[in-house]
């Protein structure tokens, strides 16, 4: 399938200004250029261009808020000087799989401040003795390289962008509550915790789950409360 056909499919009825990701992996290119992204794309945050037989990124629309590009597994070996002009908010460049040979075809990337992480597996470039040291010190501005920092510490699944989420277990709650957390969720595993009127309570994920029958309700109906409802029995 070629680009612009495949990009007229993504858009599915939307206008490019509301697209913030478009994915064309394995599309066919233009005689080795882009072709169908243009700046109507202006909330574009990832664009991912994988395999599609790139040999430039002459043609690369200005792109103010791109954040992600995508362009392994092409044909790509310079001309990285219009990536800094028009993605000047450019934080990730995976460029692994293409064809770059020396240091001095990554120096435009200088010009580009905030770019965060560098992917360059399977170039050649990688085979140079001082690969990391080199690329590190003609950008300063990178804290991974190839999923590595400067210390070849791991990036995390998140390249170092968490929500701060804790992920301490076994925390004392509220009461006396035994908790543990799990992704972001506070786990209350207690029972027998005291509510309202001497239920017994239980907490989930945040819930109150009162798991006593024979509370009294109106009218010395039998009242068993689940997850804050009231049920009559």
């Amino acid at each position: 399938m070629d680009m612009k056909k495949r990009i007229h499919l993504e858009l599915r009825n939307r206008t490019p200004s509301d697209v913030q990701e478009l994915v064309l992996d394995n599309c066919r290119s233009n005689e080795g250029k882009m072709e169908g992204i243009t700046e109507e794309f202006e909330n574009l945050e990832l664009l991912s261009l994988i395999n599609v037989g790139l040999i430039n990124v002459s043609n690369i629309p200005k792109l103010g808020k791109l954040k992600k590009l995508e362009l392994s597994d092409n044909r790509i070996s310079g001309g990285l000087e219009v990536l800094a002009e028009r993605l000047v908010n450019l934080t990730h460049l995976n460029l692994s799989g293409n064809k770059f040979k020396d240091i001095s075809t990554l120096e435009p990337l200088k010009k580009l401040p905030i770019l965060k992480s560098l992917d360059l597996f399977n170039c050649e470039v990688t085979n140079l003795g001082d690969y990391r040291e080199s690329i590190f010190k003609l950008l300063p501005q990178l804290t991974y390289l190839d999923g590595y920092d400067i210390e070849d510490c791991e990036a995390s699944d998140s390249d170092g962008e968490g929500d701060g989420v804790e992920d301490e277990d076994d925390e004392e709650g509220e009461e006396g509550e035994s908790v543990e957390r799990r992704d972001g969720l506070m786990l209350f595993l207690s029972c027998g915790t005291e509510g309202e009127e001497g239920e017994s309570v239980e907490r989930r994920d945040g819930l109150m789950l009162f798991l006593s029958c024979g509370t009294e309700g109106e009218e010395g109906e039998s009242v068993e409360r689940r997850d804050g409802l009231m049920f009559l029995s």
